[in-house]
């Protein structure tokens, strides 16, 4: 199901008066569904025509991520999330989103990135 990003039709001003509907739902205000990125032992990535013809990669299923440390980048297996700041839901469906908190094997570690939009998880380490 589709989002849709424009103002409701109950909208009210700052002095509690409704608003009057200027026109009805226009197309360039609906979004796409949420890409809800979860962790598996299989990597999935898709790609999604975004406006102007460009290519946004959103990956799926998640098994590795970018974490940065003191030494620099590494490469690490995401074992589970434990928190997530958005929806407490989310911790126990394991989706990943930004602000996240995971277990890897080199600790814990946040997600510093969007990862639906970026195809890939950045993470840095707590």
């Amino acid at each position: 199901m589709e989002k849709y990003h424009g103002s409701s039709k109950t909208v009210s001003r700052g002095t509690g008066k409704k608003r009057k509907k200027l026109h009805d739902k226009r197309k360039r205000f609906i979004g796409r569904p949420s890409t809800n990125t979860k962790v598996s032992d299989k990597e999935t990535r898709i790609k999604v025509r975004t406006k102007g013809g460009q290519e946004k990669i959103r990956i799926r299923y998640a098994q590795y991520a970018n974490i940065a440390t003191s030494e620099g980048i590494k490469k690490s297996k995401v074992i589970t999330v434990l928190e997530t700041p958005d929806n407490r839901h989310h911790a126990r469906q394991n989706i990943i989103t930004k602000g996240t908190v995971l277990e890897t094997e080199l600790g814990k570690a946040k997600v510093t990135n969007r990862v639906g939009q970026d195809g890939v998880i950045n993470a840095k380490l707590i």
